[in-house]
């Protein structure tokens, strides 16, 4: 096959191996920590959970330094665990939905805070806040066969060497085998899909200058600077 020009594919590092994970979509779950709906004035519904999207190539590689984004003056961080398909489906049963997953890490959710007020306010999608470039920055990938699925495990962010967020994955609303069967009804999920599973409390502004260290514990850590 002949393309037009050399097509580019998003792909993770996987820990301890030279292959790398493609990236089909990244998937994302909002309000899945009381404490961050409650910051945010929000409410939660845990039978309609709020999905959204980013694009693949959103994804930053562990280690990088971010260009500060356009068109915003109030830039947050958002620290997830963060899960790997290695197949999937459409209509998944909750009991069979960690057989999908390849493995697992730690990404920050990198949002314009500003263009998702305003596009609240209006009712609007929320694309322009969360589906920029480079705002997915997460580590290398922990294979599930390696670490099995954490049930539990501290989620923190630092930044610039104070901690910012800290939460343990427990304390999600939603679990991973249900996030994956709800999407599961919105979307056919493949292999190479990235989910975000939600942020605790504490999310804040990034400046130009600052350096950020998140941490899933046992699982990966993820470093970056903000330029």
């Amino acid at each position: 096959m002949e393309y037009t020009f050399a097509p580019h594919i998003p792909s993770v590092a996987i820990d301890g191996s030279e292959a790398r994970f493609p990236v089909h979509r990244i998937y994302c779950i909002g309000r899945n920590y009381a404490e961050h709906a409650k910051e945010m004035g929000a409410s939660v519904d845990r039978a309609n959970p709020v999905f959204f999207c980013k694009p693949a190539d959103a994804v930053v590689a562990d280690g990088a330094q971010i260009a500060y984004p356009c068109g915003t003056s109030d830039l947050h961080h958002e620290v997830e665990m963060v899960v790997a398909l290695h197949s999937g489906g459409s209509n998944l049963a909750a009991p069979d939905a960690l057989r999908h997953v390849f493995g697992y890490g730690v990404g920050l959710d990198l949002t314009r805070r500003d263009l998702q007020a305003k596009a609240k306010e209006k009712g609007l999608p929320w694309d322009t806040a969360k589906a920029f470039d480079r705002s997915a920055p997460i580590s290398a990938l922990r294979p599930a066969r390696k670490v099995g699925h954490p049930l539990r495990g501290s989620l923190e962010l630092e930044v610039n060497g104070k901690l910012r967020q800290q939460a343990d994955i427990s304390d999600m609303i939603i679990g991973v085998p249900q996030i994956i069967q709800a999407l599961s009804k919105l979307f056919e999920l493949a292999a190479g899909d990235l989910i975000f599973t939600g942020t605790p409390a504490g999310v804040a502004a990034l400046a130009r200058g600052d350096w950020f260290k998140a941490r899933l514990e046992g699982i990966a850590e993820l470093h970056g600077a903000i330029v």
